[in-house]
C-alpha cells in the first residue's frame, strides 16, 4: 500500500486545494501535467513521488521521459537507467533508454538498448507461449477489458 503525503489538489478552473493525496493520486496529477505538455511540473510532482517511494516503477519510468521531451538528455539517461535497476528486463526500459541515447547522439549505446527490448519482447512473448496451452486463448489483462453490461434489475 502507498503511502499518504500532502499535496495540492486541483479543481475545476486549475484553483488549488490542500488535502492528503495517495502517491497514485500524486502520480496521476503528475501524469496529467505531463499529458498538457507541462513537462518541468511533472519532473517536480514525479520527484516528489520518487522521494517517497523510490521503487515506484511507473513514477521512475515517467520522470525520465518527461526529462527527454524537455531536451535534457543527459538526465533522462540517469533516470532511465534507475528505471532499469528497478525491472532490468522490462522492454519498454530499452525502448525509453534507445530513444534517449539516440537522441544524446549515442547510437551504439542506442542498438544495444534497442536489442534489449527485442529481447525482453521475445522473452514475454516466449512465457506467454508457454503459460497458454495451444489452441487456448492467451489471457487478457483484466483491466484492459472492455466493460461488461450490468445484468437487469431483479423484478
Amino acid at each position: 500500500m502507498r503511502a499518504f503525503l500532502p499535496l495540492a489538489t486541483r479543481r475545476p478552473g486549475g484553483v488549488a486545494c490542500g488535502h492528503d493525496m495517495t502517491l497514485q493520486e500524486q502520480y496521476d496529477d503528475a501524469m496529467f501535467d505531463f499529458s498538457r505538455g507541462q513537462f518541468a511540473a511533472a519532473v517536480g510532482k514525479l520527484k516528489h513521488v520518487l522521494a517517497a517511494d523510490a521503487t515506484y516503477f511507473d513514477a521512475q519510468l515517467a520522470l525520465g521521459m518527461a526529462h527527454y521531451r524537455l531536451g535534457d538528455f543527459a538526465a533522462a539517461i540517469a533516470e532511465g537507467h534507475k528505471a532499469e535497476k528497478l525491472r532490468p528486463k522490462e522492454q519498454l526500459v530499452h525502448t525509453n533508454l534507445s530513444l534517449f541515447y539516440m537522441k544524446a547522439g549515442d547510437k551504439v549505446t542506442a542498438e544495444h538498448h534497442g536489442l534489449q527490448a527485442r529481447i525482453a519482447g521475445w522473452r514475454a512473448e516466449s512465457a506467454a507461449a508457454q503459460s497458454n496451452p495451444p489452441g487456448a486463448k492467451p489471457e487478457r489483462d483484466p483491466e484492459l477489458q472492455m466493460a461488461q453490461p450490468k445484468p437487469p434489475a431483479g423484478d
